[in-house]
């Protein structure tokens, strides 16, 4: 563990040498991934510390190493390596590797406080990759949504923090003892509610979630990647964490796995309605997060559990889908999904990576998507079978909008077949594999994706 956070800020710093380019950065990240991957290793149900402040556990670990694959997969998929502009391929792999390390710093704190400050160090950069290297005109607004949305629900959780800390004169995530008893019931539902909003944001669930389609259709792909992949699993990551300081939260609680599966049916609505690709899978990822947060709400170990094992699998699979949409982007320059289609006409092998990612995303067995959803449904239900109705048309309307996606990219006939579209190399394809692998292994062997 430290030898890899040593190596993650050492990367920081070389990215400020002249001749250190693109090429290089993956190499390095490419040797941090397989270090993370030894952190399975030292995967125990108490803390691996490191030091005071930093450790690991069964929780982080699995979130440490998706940050680490995901990085250099970042550097391939963006086409900002291609630009001639030394100061835009500077800045680019400068915040990629900014966000990376302070990821890991955020997985692996023990000390709520600096948990706070990594996880707001994200923020800027994030801000950065949306409205200096997004493509499109709306990228500012789209900037200025992601910046109020999440400053907004950080207010209330550093002043929640700082309450914590005076009850409990220790901030500390493996010695946190519960609420005091004696504060009455009421004011700590209210006091939960202020703690998690930020966590709300960030996931986000539906009702919280206006900033983030908007932030994946203006951000370059590899903004996409990052914020579906791995930044909305700080919400998670946090809700899960921050429950060890409250005690008798039920009666909110229960409204809000509500909330959240109703959330679930309504997003996949939406998503039925969406002609903008990127649009369509940013609404997915705010169905699965809110099905994923209302697992997090039940907080138990089997539904805690079913919660990472989705997060770790969406993180995955949207990330291939928002690099399939860039794909196809990048030949034609649209992302309606009416005019981008009929590509089996086109080529052989991106069918069949998009068949793959779209049954991935609906839930197929035996793929961790499933796995996941069933695990959380099977709670829910045990919790509540009043929820059947709600959860049972999320999963069909879910299946309906995914395979919606492979249809209409592929399967009809193409408006532009007079055009000639660059054939995909081998760069791309490579990306979508390395993707798909790590789902081969929690097939295998799932049992490092649950708590």
């Amino acid at each position: 563990m430290l030898t890899l956070l040593i190596a993650s800020l050492s990367i920081i710093c070389l990215n400020f040498l002249p001749r250190w380019n693109w090429i290089s950065l993956f190499y390095s990240f490419s040797i941090i991934t397989f270090l993370s991957i030894n952190l399975l290793n030292n995967q125990t149900q108490t803390w691996n510390n490191v030091s005071i402040n930093l450790g690991s556990d069964n929780l982080s670990t699995p979130l440490i190493i998706l940050s680490c694959w995901l990085a250099p997969l970042c550097f391939m998929s963006n086409n900002i390596i291609k630009n001639e502009n030394q100061n835009a391929q500077n800045t680019f792999l400068f915040l990629i590797s900014f966000i990376t390390t302070f990821l890991i710093l955020t997985f692996s704190s023990l000390n709520v406080l600096s948990f706070f400050i990594c996880f707001e160090a994200t923020l800027i950069p994030t801000l950065i990759l949306i409205t200096r290297l997004g493509a499109n005109v709306e990228r500012l607004q789209a900037g200025l949504y992601f910046l109020f949305y999440t400053l907004f629900g950080s207010l209330p959780l550093l002043i929640s923090l700082l309450i914590i800390n005076n009850n409990h004169l220790n901030l500390n995530f493996s010695l946190s003892p519960p609420m005091n008893e004696q504060i009455p019931l009421n004011i700590i539902n209210i006091w939960w509610i202020i703690t998690i909003i930020a966590f709300l944001v960030k996931m986000p669930i539906y009702g919280f979630h206006l900033w983030l389609p908007k932030a994946h259709v203006e951000a370059p792909i590899a903004g996409s990647m990052i914020l579906a992949a791995i930044l909305l699993k700080l919400g998670g990551y946090g809700l899960i964490r921050l429950n060890l300081f409250f005690l008798n939260t039920n009666n909110i609680n229960s409204i809000l796995i509500i909330f959240c599966c109703w959330g679930t049916l309504i997003t996949s609505i939406i998503c039925l309605r969406q002609t903008d690709l990127k649009a369509l899978i940013a609404y997915s990822s705010v169905g699965h997060m809110s099905l994923t947060a209302s697992g997090i709400f039940l907080f138990n170990n089997w539904s805690v559990s079913g919660a990472l094992m989705l997060m770790i699998a969406h993180g995955l699979v949207s990330s291939a889908l928002f690099a399939l949409a860039n794909i196809l982007y990048e030949r034609t320059h649209t992302r309606n999904i009416s005019i981008t289609r009929g590509f089996k006409t086109i080529t052989v092998l991106l069918p069949i990576w998009w068949i793959i990612a779209c049954v991935a995303n609906l839930g197929l067995p035996p793929l961790p998507n499933l796995i996941g959803e069933i695990i959380i449904i099977s709670g829910l239900l045990g919790w509540n079978l009043w929820l059947i109705p709600i959860l049972g048309l999320a999963t069909v309307f879910g299946a309906v909008y995914s395979l919606s996606i492979f249809q209409n990219t592929n399967t009809q006939k193409n408006l532009n077949l007079s055009n000639k579209y660059q054939t995909i190399n081998p760069r791309e394809h490579l990306l979508i594999i390395l993707h798909f692998a790590p789902l081969i292994f929690i097939i295998l062997n799932p049992s490092p994706c649950f708590i």
